[in-house]
């Protein structure tokens, strides 16, 4: 069983900049595709970023195209999102997921493409 934790959420004001991270502690998620989702208030979780097993590919939602970024470090088994020119409609909860069969160099932007998920970390983003 695969165990995700987000960090790094927290209050911020429109402009402002967050980096969020996704790791596994206890566990491994080197040869995993991941992705990174968001759900507020009221709202569906809605897809904002992937990145491939291998971290050549990289995917965004419109919404994210161009201010965040995804990336990851295998050697400190660890996913993040680094947010930029944050906008109150940013606010949400922020979390990521796993899928533990994946193509090396595919990314994944379905719900139903994921395996695990974190329970999320809170990002406010105040005008």
């Amino acid at each position: 069983q695969v165990q995700l934790q987000e960090s790094g959420g927290g209050l911020v004001q429109a402009g402002g900049s967050l980096r969020l991270s996704c790791a596994a502690p206890g566990g491994t998620f080197v040869n995993y595709a991941m992705g990174w989702w968001r759900q507020a208030p009221g709202k569906e979780r809605e897809f904002v970023a992937a990145i491939s097993r291998s971290g050549g590919g990289t995917k965004y939602s419109d919404a994210a195209q161009g201010r965040f970024a995804i990336s990851r470090d295998k050697t400190k088994n660890t996913v993040y999102l680094q947010m930029s020119n944050l906008k109150p409609d940013d606010t949400a909860v922020y979390s990521c997921s796993a899928r533990t069969s994946a193509a090396r160099d595919r990314f994944y932007s379905s719900i139903y493409d994921y395996d695990h998920w974190g329970q999320g970390t809170q990002v406010t983003v105040s005008s």
